[in-house]
């Protein structure tokens, strides 16, 4: 049954760019102001984090917008101590919303005596009094089982497919999709299909973490405009590798489509000297000046997605109706022309 209070949100300091874009969207949708509640998030001298709302939150549906993204520890440090705020001042339910889920890269043992971090996450989230948990392109899908309450899973697919029917126009034919390897199969055959573009893979081996010591390609990419996609991007070692294969190999072009972009270390150095054309990230992530500077990196709005996905759980409707292209195309009326 609806609610009959309005949705509040309230944001850590990972991403106010993306929650202040969330707020001015839900606000159009709404026909009022639905700005972020008043509250300080800060630090002691010794690094403490200390939450404080000034609005009185008891009875809300309360919306909190925080990636998990660097410094990880203390964004998710932020979110839990925000909700165990919200919590105490008797909220009526609190749902995190986490575009980038930090932690999502250990979700397994891979070796003896290491840990599952993903899972200790999802117990401290539900510990700490969160009850719904909205996110973006999980890396590792079965990361929603970890927690024993509702997950949404948003996918940044609907939206590359959007992007790239509009920046490839009329060359769609010529447009080949290609996953960076084997593990991401199934993500980069959903946009394949979506764009009715063949797919293709780059399978990588690697000698020891961090590094690529061999790469092959799989599938005839000859004069084809090559679109990487994944879900992170970090160093951008393997994806600067992929493309020289790829361009090796015999393609027009490479670009590359990432939901992520983390970006440490060298990342955006290596991008701006790279064979790839441009590299699309989405802002789940708040971007830094040299990504914003650099000339081969172009950012896509997610806040048109998340506003309407937030209104779909306050509402109580459906939030899967998003995955659709069809969905979404006129939600983002504007951001990408039409055909």
């Amino acid at each position: 049954m609806p609610s009959i209070t309005e949705p509040k949100l309230i944001s850590g300091n990972a991403n106010l760019t993306l929650a202040n874009a969330i707020s001015r969207r839900m606000s159009l949708h709404r026909g009022l102001n639905v700005g972020l509640v008043d509250a300080r998030v800060e630090r002691f001298n010794d690094q403490e984090i200390f939450v404080e709302v000034y609005e009185n939150v008891r009875g809300e549906d309360m919306f909190i917008i925080q990636s998990t993204s660097n410094p990880a520890n203390d964004n998710l440090m932020e979110l839990l101590i925000m909700a165990d705020a919200l919590r105490r001042s008797s909220a009526s339910r609190i749902t995190a919303i986490i575009p980038y889920f930090g932690y999502a890269r250990q979700d397994r043992r891979s070796k003896a005596r290491t840990p599952i971090s993903a899972k200790l996450v999802a117990n401290m989230l539900v510990e700490a009094g969160i009850e719904r948990v909205l996110t973006m392109d999980l890396h590792a899908a079965q990361i929603q089982g970890f927690f024993d309450i509702p997950v949404d899973n948003l996918y940044a697919s609907p939206i590359f497919a959007l992007d790239i029917m509009h920046q490839f126009k009329g060359q769609l034919d010529d447009v080949m999709v290609v996953s960076p390897d084997v593990g991401g199969v199934a993500r980069v055959r959903e946009l394949a299909k979506r764009i009715s573009a063949p797919l293709s893979i780059v399978d990588k081996r690697r000698e020891k973490h961090g590094e690529v010591a061999e790469m092959n390609v799989i599938g005839n990419v000859e004069g084809k405009k090559c679109i990487i996609v994944d879900d992170i991007c970090d160093t951008a070692g393997t994806l600067c590798k992929a493309a020289e294969v790829l361009l090796e190999n015999g393609a027009s072009e490479v670009h590359s489509y990432i939901t992520h972009g983390v970006l440490s270390g060298p990342a955006v150095e290596r991008i701006s000297k790279s064979v790839m054309k441009s590299l699309v990230i989405t802002d789940s992530i708040e971007a830094s000046e040299p990504v914003k500077a650099a000339t081969n990196i172009r950012i896509v709005p997610t806040a048109p997605m998340f506003a309407q996905a937030i209104l779909n759980i306050w509402n109580g409707t459906s939030v899967s109706s998003l995955f659709e292209t069809e969905t979404l195309d006129p939600i983002y009326d504007g951001h990408f022309p039409a055909e």
